[in-house]
């Protein structure tokens, strides 16, 4: 199966104690190109984040609990800063000190919140 967007955001992500492995910059590279907008950063555990923006604090909150209900629904919790229109998304896999498939599967779902 090809990996798009679309495929991700159809997944669901996977309890932590599954032994999931922490990806480095090489293995997540090819998942970022699938999650638009999401910016890879770190030097020993990495992280991924998008910042959105909106047109007032009322627009950002509400996206921010759709992403709340996300996070929920996947048992996978992102650092979420909210400011007046504009929300900033973290996801990282505290787990295992580091980004995870999950995270990706997490980013594609909150990018359908605003990309058709």
């Amino acid at each position: 199966m090809t990996l798009s967007s679309h495929t991700l955001r159809e997944q669901h992500c996977r309890p932590c104690h599954e032994g999931m492995p922490s990806l480095g910059p090489d293995e997540s590279r090819p998942l970022l190109a699938h999650v638009p907008g999401w910016i890879l950063e770190g030097t020993i555990g990495f992280e991924i984040y998008r910042q959105f923006w909106f047109e007032d604090f009322i627009q950002s909150m509400a996206f921010a609990n759709a992403v709340a209900r996300i996070a929920q629904e996947q048992d996978h919790h992102p650092e979420i800063v909210v400011g007046f229109g504009r929300c900033l998304v973290r996801l990282s896999t505290r787990a295992v000190g580091g980004v995870t498939e999950n995270d990706f599967i997490c980013a594609a779902r909150i990018n359908a919140l605003v990309e058709p």
